[in-house]
């Protein structure tokens, strides 16, 4: 798709080698990756709720409100899913004047789709197909950029960060939430044990996937969380970049903007 599908028309430095050889034994081909989701599409909001006791929706919340929006904006939510950031942007008093959702599983955008609809938002919410690495968005032509547990299951998020930052104005800003580990010595080996023997257990028991609930520990553990992937996104070209792990350092919170 090209550059130009929504609007009128970056700097990157190279993914980190590093990163390239810790998620080499995770197949995050985006073949894999969108079947996977198609699969379990049904079911993601749900089990999403289940897994995280209800916490996904206020981490949501909160990286949104980090973006200050005033009501004006137009904010691009990449890997958007079945649309939860876009729609809670979308939704606020002083939401986005404009979302558009981007997501390569058809499947998980069919069911974005329909909670559009029902929200009465098709007007202000846009949904459609893309890759996080090659967004079919023109440059410096949106006003804030999210992502919300997607930027892991990108093949290289080197290149993804800056696509985002390419995408985004002067001064844009982004947020994007993804899953780390905790960073109190108390909790991580109580976190590890559920989040590899229990969560796979119950993701796979609720959604009827065998592999995707294998695929989430493994995708985490591979993944540059904290100051690694701040760096990343500052090597992109974003400044003032801030890390913030939430409930324990389980899901981390970086903001950053487009200078």
């Amino acid at each position: 798709m090209s550059h130009k599908e929504l609007a009128p028309d970056g700097p990157g430095a190279k993914e980190d080698p590093s990163a390239e050889a810790r998620s080499a034994k995770v197949d995050k081909s985006p073949a894999k990756i969108a079947g996977m989701f198609d699969a379990i599409a049904g079911r993601y909001d749900l089990l999403n709720t289940v897994l995280s006791a209800g916490l996904d929706r206020y981490w949501r919340r909160r990286a949104i409100a980090t973006l200050k929006l005033t009501g004006r904006e137009r904010l691009l939510d990449v890997c958007t899913g079945t649309a939860d950031v876009a729609l809670g942007a979308a939704r606020r008093a002083t939401g986005a004047a404009r979302v558009v959702g981007v997501d390569f599983s058809g499947a998980m955008l069919c069911h974005g789709l329909e909670k559009v609809t029902q929200a009465r938002l098709s007007e202000r919410v846009q949904l459609i197909r893309g890759d996080a690495m090659d967004l079919p968005v023109a440059s410096a032509s949106v006003d804030a950029v999210t992502i919300a547990f997607g930027i892991r299951n990108v093949q290289q998020p080197g290149v993804a960060c800056q696509e985002l930052f390419r995408v985004l104005r002067p001064s844009g800003r982004l947020a994007i939430l993804e899953f780390g580990l905790p960073v109190v010595p108390a909790v991580r080996p109580l976190y590890l044990w559920y989040f590899n023997h229990v969560l796979p257990r119950i993701g796979r028991a609720v959604s009827r996937n065998t592999s995707a609930y294998t695929y989430l520990p493994e995708s985490v553990g591979t993944f540059q969380f904290g100051d690694e992937f701040a760096r990343i996104l500052t090597d992109a070209g974003f400044s003032h970049v801030k890390s913030r792990p939430l409930a324990f350092g389980i899901v981390y919170l970086y903001t950053g903007q487009k200078s």
